[in-house]
């Protein structure tokens, strides 16, 4: 199909789709996506195949390709439904600061809900209509913000932005992850390496970290989310220096 970029396959948003026909299991797009999520959420995005969805949907894997053309097109569907649901959070507010704030717990949420979901994030752009709400919707309020004067003002701001979600994000869920597949948390895991941490300390060459270690409380993970989401906004936001 032609399109302004040359003869490249229209994006899977803007291709309509395919004509219902006589079948006894009627598809759609969102019914594939939303079964692919299910998926997903229970075996991660390595347990996620067009067979399993097809099987899940009892009908046979060919079909799907009437809706998605590969593996790519699939992901970029979950991934905009899950911004469906990040984007509710979106016009909630009437001021910047709290507009902001109530998108990216909504992103942890979702992160959280669907930790595949996590792994997607921060590599390609993500284009979905849903996606690009969510961005519209973040760039508007940062760019009301104190200290966001011009263009490249705001790219900066959001460029943080994004860098804190993307990692603070990805850390909770391998922490998540590792915890149950080890089956161990943290008191267990801190009992188990102890002695060796002790023993290290002791020496004196750590001073810091023994700080941290012996008088550091262990911090929960949403206050902790949310203190250092809201100094990267007092960071990015404020008037720079000349």
């Amino acid at each position: 199909m032609d399109t302004p970029y040359g003869s490249a396959p229209l994006p899977v948003w803007e291709r309509p789709e395919p004509q219902p026909r006589a079948a006894p299991v009627p598809l759609s797009r969102t019914k594939i996506a939303a079964t692919a999520i299910r998926i997903a959420d229970a075996h991660g995005l390595e347990g996620l195949s067009v067979r399993k969805i097809a099987k899940e949907l009892g009908v046979g894997p060919m079909r799907l390709y009437d809706y998605v053309t590969n593996r790519s097109e699939l992901l970029d569907l979950m991934v905009d439904a899950v911004y469906a649901q990040i984007s509710e959070a979106a016009g909630q507010h009437p001021e910047w600061r709290a507009t902001v704030l109530a998108i990216v717990h909504r992103t942890r949420e979702a992160a959280l809900a669907h930790e595949w979901f996590a792994d997607l994030l921060g590599a390609r752009p993500h284009l979905g209509p849903h996606a690009l709400a969510v961005g519209e919707a973040t760039a508007a309020a940062l760019s009301q913000a104190p200290g966001v004067r011009g263009v490249d003002d705001l790219q900066r701001a959001l460029g943080a932005l994004n860098a804190f979600i993307v990692g603070a994000l990805r850390r909770e869920v391998t922490e998540r992850r590792t915890a149950r597949s080890t089956g161990t948390d943290l008191a267990a895991w801190q009992a188990t390496h102890g002695p060796y941490l002790t023993r290290m300390l002791e020496t004196g060459r750590y001073p810091t970290v023994a700080r941290l270690v012996i008088d550091g409380a262990h911090l929960d993970a949403e206050e902790t989310f949310h203190h250092n989401l809201t100094t990267i906004l007092d960071g990015i936001t404020s008037r720079p220096r000349r």
